[in-house]
């Protein structure tokens, strides 16, 4: 069961109200999970359970996506203010500098706040960040194709496309490798999130001119991309290495771009052995 956590930010204006959603479960040293853009905090449920028996796990909804409202007015979607956020919400969780994994966009914030020192370890899976200016664009236009699709989708087309293995992989084959896993429940929430993300065109504007440069020294990091990955494809891991020397760079047989449904265990496995 998700729950809401509401705290002040400072804005142009003044000061402003943030909430975010989140679920917070199991023992053991906090892990926090953040997902990529136009999706939600579910795209972690096929892990969840196995981690939490070990880490204290909270998966976020990141502000104008999945259950979370939007940012106040005056503030970007930008690197700077989404880790300003994300540390003004572990305060208000109190977490002090707890592990951190994310996926795709969520990766790259997961980077960003190592590069802070507002965490102690992170797990970044197909982070964003690595590409080259053509890389950028094909990835941006992909994304921008499958909400573009989603939207003109009705309901209830969706909820008759997820009830199938086929179906469900003409909705969801550009994020996973095996698609026919994905329930039909959770094929249906996502695509609807991926339609209502509030801050889906601002995040992408945002990320325009985003590199990740920086060598995280003295942080644990874990890179891990998926074989399979056809949005950020996996030669960007190969650069991530070179640019983190001493990072873990593990390689996914058979999953995509969102892995943690191609293939629970392992993800999982690579998200303790990286938060230890």
């Amino acid at each position: 069961m998700s729950a809401t956590v509401s705290f002040k930010v400072p804005t142009p204006h003044g000061t402003g109200d943030v909430s975010v959603s989140y679920t917070r479960v199991g023992r053991g040293e906090p892990l926090v999970l953040l997902h990529g853009i136009g999706h939600h905090l579910q795209a972690w449920d096929p892990v969840v359970d196995i981690v939490a028996t070990e880490r204290e796990v909270i998966a976020v909804d990141l502000p104008g996506f999945g259950a979370s409202p939007g940012l106040p007015d005056g503030l970007a979607y930008d690197l700077p203010t989404t880790n300003s956020v994300l540390g003004a919400l572990f305060e208000a969780l109190e977490l002090d500098r707890p592990h951190v994994a994310g996926n795709s966009l969520g990766g790259l914030l997961a980077l960003e706040l190592g590069r802070e020192k507002r965490v102690r370890s992170v797990t970044a899976f197909s982070p964003a960040g690595f590409w080259t200016e053509a890389e950028r664009r094909y990835a941006f236009t992909v994304l921008r194709t499958m909400r573009g699709v989603a939207r003109r989708l009705p309901e209830p087309l969706v909820r008759q496309l997820s009830r199938s293995a086929a179906g469900r992989t003409a909705l969801t084959s550009t994020i996973y490798a095996r698609p026919g896993r994905r329930s039909p429940d959770a094929v249906v929430a996502e695509t609807l999130a991926l339609v209502t993300a509030g801050g889906f065109e601002a995040t992408l504007r945002a990320g325009t001119t985003v590199r990740f440069t920086d060598d995280l020294a003295g942080l644990p990091v874990t890179v891990a991309w998926g074989t399979q990955d056809r949005l950020l494809v996996r030669r960007q891991g190969i650069r991530a290495k070179q640019l983190i020397p001493h990072a873990r760079l593990i390689r996914l047989p058979g999953c995509g771009h969102v892995p943690m449904n191609d293939d629970p265990a392992l993800v999982a496995r690579v998200m303790l052995d990286g938060s230890r």
